[in-house]
């Protein structure tokens, strides 16, 4: 099928589009509680069984996993081509900052605005287009091709890791779910969890998710142990926006921050960091405030840690994300991003010095190796060569990233889209978007990338 022909077929699917994303963004599909035959909540499983039966109704074959994930299918032969995207999303609520209910898709000035619009749910829908166009225009498919579907992604991606469990790998695959023009390397995770020894904290409450940068947090400590004048000049010199209210023994602080993926920190602003640092300006004397200090600080490269590690493709990023009281301890969580080429063990090694002082403790919770493809390999190329093709852009070179996607989930499966160079989406922040353009843009080049896989 030829450009011009993939162009015009995507482009007769616009409103279907438009109306199916509508759909899926009107459900809330953040992480519930588990329930029988909704293992994530009631929200991820009802987005499930609502993309499933609009590709039902397209005519593929469609298969629920128990609501861990499903997929459509159509084409025929051994190989197998997965395209994997997810229909949970990060938590959000209007009260955030949203100009409208981020559960309500809303186009202004041919952008679309929604939580999910642009992670995932909008990637899943474009994909869906594309299936449809391969069907119509009769391509032959020598393969069996897979629109596979996930409900835990952002929570741990359980779904994925269930997939494989009952269906297995795919023999070639892309994950709509990271950049254009493809992502053949992903840093290593590694996930820990604070908790001070001694506090004079009286509760505090902050954060959204541990891979989102701490956009808002409150705290309660006594009304006089701390000088509010130092703290506002604090705020007000790094234009952070913050409350104090005035109690009888208590004040209640709360400052708020900008939220950005874990996996870029410096895009963000983090409330928390910058509250205990406000507090140590101010006279705020506790030994948490301590131990977050020199453990964490405002830094997001991980210094202070003894884990400043860098090879040729980036360096190691670090994420204070959740934080609350458990028991009269100050408990919080750090996500880390590591370098491409290095390892878990590594990174740990760097860090054993660090782990616990007379102030507070930090215990390893989760890790995940790297994720890396030589970038001349032919599933790298075959997709660079689909992105070339439909946007002319030969500059931007694939590429390794700090956020983790579903191809560390699934054999031979790269991350492909869904983000275009040099735009920010406001990926898990407020007022998340994506033009309406760009996703048309999306399907025109999974069809070509699909057609490129099935030669392969």
């Amino acid at each position: 099928m030829n450009k011009e022909a993939i162009i015009t077929r995507v482009e007769g699917y616009r409103e279907e589009l438009l109306s199916r994303l509508k759909t899926l963004v009107a459900i809330d599909s953040q992480a519930g509680t588990p329930e029988p035959n909704a293992p994530f909540g009631k929200g991820p499983a009802h987005a499930l069984d609502v993309a499933l039966e609009m590709l039902a109704k397209d005519g593929f074959k469609t298969v629920n996993l128990d609501h861990y994930a499903g997929y459509a299918e159509i084409g025929e032969g051994e190989k197998l081509i997965g395209v994997i995207g997810h229909l949970d999303v990060v938590p959000a609520k209007e009260s955030d900052g949203w100009d409208q209910s981020p559960f309500e898709m809303v186009e202004k000035d041919g952008i679309l605005y929604g939580r999910g619009v642009g992670d995932d749910k909008g990637a899943v829908v474009a994909s869906m287009i594309a299936l449809n166009v391969l069907r119509d225009a009769g391509v032959p498919l020598t393969k069996r091709i897979r629109l596979i579907m996930g409900t835990n992604e952002e929570s741990g991606s359980k779904c994925l890791e269930y997939y494989v469990q009952k269906e297995g790998h795919v023999d070639y695959g892309f994950t709509p779910d990271g950049d254009f023009p493809g992502v053949y390397g992903e840093k290593g995770m590694v996930a820990l969890q604070y908790r001070s020894k001694n506090t004079a904290i009286k509760s505090i409450e902050g954060g959204v998710a541990r891979n989102v940068v701490c956009p808002k947090v409150t705290i309660e400590i006594a009304h006089c142990s701390y000088s509010a004048k130092k703290l506002s000049d604090y705020f007000n010199n790094n234009d952070l926006k913050f409350e104090i209210e005035n109690g009888a023994d208590t004040d209640k602080i709360t400052v708020y921050g900008r939220a950005a993926h874990a996996s870029l920190p410096h895009l963000g602003v983090n409330a928390l960091a910058h509250l205990v640092w406000g507090l140590h300006e101010a006279g705020f004397q506790d030994p948490f405030v301590e131990f977050f200090r020199s453990h964490f600080g405002l830094e997001t490269n991980g210094e202070s840690m003894g884990a400043h590690l860098v090879d040729e493709y980036g360096e190691l990023t670090l994420n204070p994300g959740l934080v609350h009281m458990v028991d009269g301890e100050v408990e919080g969580t750090i996500d880390i991003r590591f370098p491409v080429t290095m390892n878990v063990k590594q990174v740990l090694k760097a860090m054993e010095a660090h782990m616990e002082d007379d102030h507070g403790r930090i215990q390893v919770v989760n890790t995940v190796e790297p994720l890396f493809f030589p970038p001349d390999s032919p599933l790298v190329q075959a997709l660079y060569e689909a992105y070339v093709d439909f946007t002319g852009d030969q500059e931007t070179k694939p590429m390794t990233i700090g956020g983790g996607t579903y191809a560390k989930e699934i054999n031979n499966t790269i991350a492909f889209g869904c983000a275009f160079p040099g735009r920010d989406y406001h990926i898990h922040d407020v007022n998340e978007n994506v033009p309406v353009d760009e996703l048309l843009l999306q399907a025109q080049i999974y069809v070509e990338a699909l057609c490129k896989l099935l030669e392969l």
